[in-house]
């Protein structure tokens, strides 16, 4: 059971925060909010994945927050003939002791970075979703449970590239967000020419937090308190996708656990002990665009799936929050919700 020894304070958590946010900012020129959303995916135990056309930084994200934390990293280059049991791991005769020898995959690591992650056979991409999941690794009938922390940062190119393969359902479900890096501008890419022209920042980049801290300020998030509007919030919203006329799939249960888990990660990064709307309406994109799939009508029409969360979003009453009471053991008081009209985004 966690204690309050286990957890750090909103203050530790803003602190070590803004050390790797630092960290990171100085190699991605530009990116503030997929700085945050990738910190935010980490204190939420969940796993994140970056899409985006080449050249604009996805790997150079991953490495770059992998870095700055003092904890086992490991990369994985997805190919077409990549197998499972070089990610997993295999077990291997040794013919001194007589027996099988477990050789621990690429996963096995605190931070494990995939790069082009939809280059690879759906058979071999299959291979990360019980660690992803249940952060452990059955081989040959036995169980090994990988290190904690546990992140999983994958890059992918748009499917519509040449010599890719789509990430089926289930492994989209199993990443808490989905993040486009995007081009940077004019200032931004006039910076990176001048940090980024001589030497690469991730040569001197050093780690900033241990992996110790990590697990602390991830105790830290669990305890925040989420109001049971908030909640009901959470899960009309992904209700709404499962009846959507533009979507043929919507958000599964997990996306709403994963939701929730983000916006306290957000809360706390905002150093409040409780969840906002506001929290949950910031991280919807992110959270449930990925996991959707659109009607053959849709993609005629060229809707995609962010445009349909945003017109849920629109749609669905918000919780009010008319007054204030002092919350339990909360510090700060947390709002006490009414309802009010869906607010426009």
């Amino acid at each position: 059971m966690t204690t309050y020894d286990d957890r750090a304070s909103l203050t530790d958590l803003t602190a070590v925060v803004e050390r790797v946010r630092g960290s990171v900012e100085g190699v991605i020129e530009g990116k503030p909010e997929v700085v945050r959303l990738s910190l935010t995916v980490l204190l939420a135990e969940g796993h994140l994945l970056i899409e985006d056309v080449p050249g604009v930084g996805k790997t150079m994200l991953a490495k770059a927050l992998a870095r700055s934390i003092d904890c086992s990293v490991r990369r994985i280059q997805f190919t077409p003939d990549l197998l499972p049991s070089d990610i997993t791991g295999v077990s291997i005769w040794d013919q001194q002791r007589r027996d099988f020898e477990f050789k621990p995959g690429a996963v096995f690591a605190q931070v494990v970075i995939g790069d082009e992650i939809n280059r690879a056979s759906p058979k071999t991409q299959s291979a990360l979703l019980e660690s992803m999941e249940e952060r452990q690794v059955t081989i040959d009938g036995k169980t090994y449970e990988l290190p904690s922390p546990f992140l999983v940062v994958a890059t992918q190119n748009p499917v519509e590239m040449e010599g890719t393969y789509p990430l089926p359902e289930a492994q989209r479900d199993r990443f808490m967000a989905r993040v486009s890096v995007g081009y940077p501008s004019p200032e931004a890419e006039l910076r990176m020419l001048d940090v980024h022209g001589g030497v690469s920042p991730l040569e001197d980049l050093q780690p900033v937090a241990h992996a110790h801290e990590i697990v602390k300020l991830i105790e830290t998030v669990r305890g925040v308190h989420v109001a049971e509007p908030v909640r009901r919030y959470a899960v009309d919203l992904v209700a709404a996708t499962r009846t959507h006329p533009d979507l043929r799939l919507g958000a599964s249960p997990r996306a709403t656990l994963h939701l929730l888990r983000a916006a306290k990660a957000s809360a706390a990064l905002s150093g409040r002990e409780y969840v906002l709307p506001d929290d949950v309406q910031a991280l919807a994109a992110a959270v449930l665009a990925h996991r959707l799939l659109p009607t053959a009508q849709a993609q005629l029409n060229r809707r995609t799936s962010e445009q349909v969360v945003q017109e849920i979003l629109q749609h669905t009453p918000v919780p009010a929050a008319p007054g204030r009471q002092t919350g339990l053991g909360l510090g700060p008081g947390a709002p006490a919700y009414g309802q009010q009209p869906p607010r426009r985004l």
